[in-house]
């Protein structure tokens, strides 16, 4: 059914007979942000220090030396959320305007959980160099780039390039902040098995943006063995259909060899990780390990329901805010944007990731349960854990800049 939209406008311009009260429109009438002064302009005196002629002052001194645009304008405090409307989770390939709600979404999460503020922009491309050059020619705006619902494999040739191309961190959410969420609560996960990553084999339904991201990190991270499904089976050596990117998958993955479906993959496997929608049978649920861990995170409608996981699992973990351990990556994004953007980094390393996800882990603490192995977006200790943990490791790994 279309969606019923509250007082729309008729071809004359005029409001068209009202339709019933729907509360998400009206929610979203004239947008969810807006730009507010943080200086005031109450008098001619303030228009000079604000505007002409004070503001000549400050443009001299950044162009004697470029470094203070740092300390005397927004840059060092906001992100560019950018996206070309490719990928919008659970409804695709919309365009750029379609997909500005979900941007702007995103730089409210932004502010609220991290006191990051953040721009949404919608780019009319999907050229993949020119969103690179668009970005690049944007970015002595903006303290760091948050790239969102880009399609993969593009998405991964973009963001590669702009972190090459530019000294400002570019974090493509989609990948590492779902990667990071994952991993803490698997983490969590083990501990309260009394299991270590490295014994750990999991299956990854999925072979896009997230589920490639998630399978290097939780390899980075010390993981036993992963292996990853798309919809033709298990990214393997032996398959002549893969992409670059799989190939590469193919390189780093699935140690055990494993050949033919994602059900064929779960035998026996200790951890489910969903990112791909679809849906896994109970019986290849049931085959799996003892005290199996199942992270069905499509939205939706998992890949397994929770009623059925829990019959199996040791721990169930979804990407809905109506069941316990939301794996969701606002417990990421925002502190890990805060910490790198408070020293200045130059780019987000693996090593803060890594501080990302185990400080994200540590905020449970020894409240450790199997309904509760990662903690609410809503615990007020999320942000500055994570804010500390990535400040700290960009520091350490010398890409900080104060």
């Amino acid at each position: 059914m279309a969606a019923e939209i509250v007082n729309p406008r008729n071809d004359s311009g005029t409001e068209a007979p009202e339709e019933p009260f729907d509360p998400v429109f009206a929610l979203h009438r004239g947008g969810k942000m807006a730009v507010q002064a943080t200086v005031p302009l109450r008098d001619k005196d303030d228009l000079s220090l604000a505007y002409t002629p004070g503001v000549a002052k400050v443009c001299t001194a950044i162009a004697e030396q470029p470094e203070l645009v740092n300390d005397y304008t927004w840059k060092s405090q906001v992100v560019a959320v950018v996206t070309d409307g490719t990928a919008v989770l659970g409804l695709g390939d919309i365009g750029p305007e379609a997909s500005l709600p979900v941007m702007e979404g995103k730089a409210i999460l932004f502010k609220q959980f991290g006191g990051v503020d953040a721009v949404p922009i919608a780019l009319a491309t999907t050229d993949t160099d020119e969103i690179v050059e668009t970005v690049v020619r944007l970015a002595p705006s903006f303290g760091g780039v948050n790239l969102e619902d880009i399609s993969a494999p593009r998405c991964f040739e973009i963001e590669r390039k702009l972190q090459e191309r530019l000294d400002i961190p570019v974090f493509h959410d989609d990948q590492h902040g779902t990667a990071i969420v994952t991993l803490a609560a698997l983490r969590n996960a083990a501990k309260l098995t009394d299991r270590n990553l490295g014994n750990l084999r999991a299956v990854i339904s999925g072979a896009g943006a997230a589920g490639v991201a998630i399978a290097k990190f939780l390899l980075e991270a010390g993981l036993g063995d992963v292996a990853v499904a798309d919809r033709k089976g298990i990214v393997s050596r032996d398959r002549g259909d893969l992409t670059d990117v799989k190939r590469e998958l193919a390189e780093i993955t699935n140690k055990a060899g494993l050949t033919g479906s994602l059900e064929d993959a779960l035998a026996g496997a200790d951890v489910f990780i969903g990112v791909s929608g679809g849906t896994v049978p109970e019986a290849a649920v049931a085959a799996m390990a003892p005290n199996s861990f199942v992270f069905a995170m499509a939205n939706p409608n998992p890949e397994v329901h929770p009623d059925v996981a829990h019959k199996y699992a040791a721990v169930v973990a979804t990407g809905r805010s109506d069941y316990p351990n939301q794996i969701n990556n606002v417990l990421a994004f925002p502190g890990i944007f805060a910490g790198a953007l408070q020293v200045r980094a130059s780019r987000i390393t693996e090593g803060m990731k890594i501080a990302a996800a185990n400080a994200l882990a540590d905020v449970v603490g020894d409240q450790l349960a199997a309904d509760y192995v990662i903690p609410s977006p809503f615990d007020e200790r999320v942000a500055p854990a994570v804010t500390a943990a990535v400040a700290a490791a960009a520091r350490a790994e010398g890409v900080a800049r104060r």
